[in-house]
């Protein structure tokens, strides 16, 4: 029997859920067909090591979960990242395993209450 899925702590939902070229209704609805599911997770990881300068270790400790499941959404998060800037498809974010943060909102980034508690 396969272990339960932990849940990943994320800070916030991110302000814009969609990215992608921008095109005619025509060309839209074909979009649709090659869109890249990213879920909030992964875009978590890509927020907290690409734009916070996080370590893993650091991402890990930050969303409640292991180093090896940080690399292996991280790594996810990427190969979706390329598939969009390459090849022009839409990109859509959500879903996921998450919990949201109560204090997320207001969270300070690398001052945040939750990681000064894990140090």
């Amino acid at each position: 029997m396969p272990r339960p899925k932990k849940y990943r702590k994320i800070c916030a939902m991110p302000e814009r859920c969609g990215f992608g070229p921008v095109a005619s209704a025509a060309v839209q609805e074909q979009m649709n067909e090659n869109t890249v599911e990213m879920t909030l997770d992964e875009y978590e990881t890509i927020r907290l090591i690409d734009l916070l300068d996080y370590t893993q270790e650091e991402c890990a400790a930050q969303m409640g979960v292991a180093r090896t499941t940080v690399q292996s959404v991280y790594n996810e998060a990427r190969k979706k990242l390329a598939l969009v800037l390459t090849e022009g498809r839409y990109l859509s974010i959500r879903g996921g395993s998450y919990v949201i943060c109560p204090k997320g909102e207001g969270c300070p980034g690398r001052s945040c209450c939750r990681r000064q508690k894990q140090e």
